[in-house]
């Protein structure tokens, strides 16, 4: 569906964005405005319509954000090397293995609790994907780079990033009872997203541009409530968070391909 910026405001409703065509010199530009009280109930509305929408977004807010850079706030755009493409390029990829593992429980679980949970990320995460996406885009960067992930932060890394689970475990998770699916989610989202609290620090000390600051301070607040949660309902199944992970230092014949079962 093709989504016209003029018809945006009566798709969100309330009037959350205004958008005003201002003519200048013969060419037209878009204006964005906005209050910070609108802006979240406009992002809780596309929290509900998924990644597709946070694109459209972030390239609204990053479009009024660049239309200003050389006039009133001297912000200059992102290159390929900022810290701002490298944390969008890698918590993109961090974010979707999240909605994948979210996604798996989601339809498998028994737990209300559980499913709740699941939800939540897989929305949520969605979203911030978009407006990733959506930022990339407006700056002219590719979504992919060639840097080591997390080069841009000082700690450059090959293979998978800090909290990511691997194939096996996915795997394990995929099939897994639906009780020792729960505990096996709970064990591997908790280290994931501890993991994003320290790349959004980091991009946070490294960036002025305010579409990457509200998000970075969005995955620190919403993920760090997450993870109390989900050590709640770790406890709550008698169960904490040790580590359930195949060694990656361990040849392919020397890995153990049967864990400890939890109930």
């Amino acid at each position: 569906m093709r989504l016209s910026t003029r018809r945006l405001p009566a798709i969100l409703g309330l009037g959350l964005l205004r958008l005003d065509a201002e003519t200048t010199n013969g060419s037209t530009s878009l204006s964005l405005r906005s209050n910070t009280a609108l802006i979240l109930l406009a992002l809780g509305v596309v929290f509900v319509l998924g990644a597709g929408t946070g694109t459209v977004l972030a390239l609204l807010f990053v479009a009024q954000t660049t239309s200003s850079d050389s006039t009133d706030t001297g912000l200059e755009m992102p290159g390929n090397d900022s810290a701002e493409a490298g944390f969008a390029r890698d918590m993109m990829v961090h974010h979707a293995q999240a909605v994948e593992m979210a996604e798996i429980v989601r339809n498998r679980t028994e737990s209300t609790s559980i499913r709740n949970l699941a939800i939540a990320i897989a929305r949520s995460q969605q979203l911030e994907i978009g407006q990733m996406r959506g930022w990339l885009q407006a700056w002219g960067l590719s979504t992919t780079g060639t840097d080591p992930a997390m080069a841009w932060m000082g700690h450059p890394t090959e293979g998978r990033m800090p909290g990511m689970a691997s194939p096996e475990e996915i795997d394990r998770l995929r099939y897994a009872p639906p009780e020792e699916m729960d505990i096996l989610f709970l064990q591997l989202m908790i280290p994931h997203h501890q993991a994003a609290l320290p790349m959004s620090r980091a991009v946070l000390e490294r960036t002025d541009r305010p579409e990457v600051e509200q998000v970075a301070m969005g995955v620190l607040s919403s993920q760090q409530d997450e993870i109390s949660r989900m050590e709640i309902l770790l406890q709550v199944r008698g169960s904490s968070v040790e580590s359930p992970l195949i060694p990656d230092e361990a040849p392919p014949d020397q890995k153990t391909p049967h864990h400890k079962s939890h109930s």
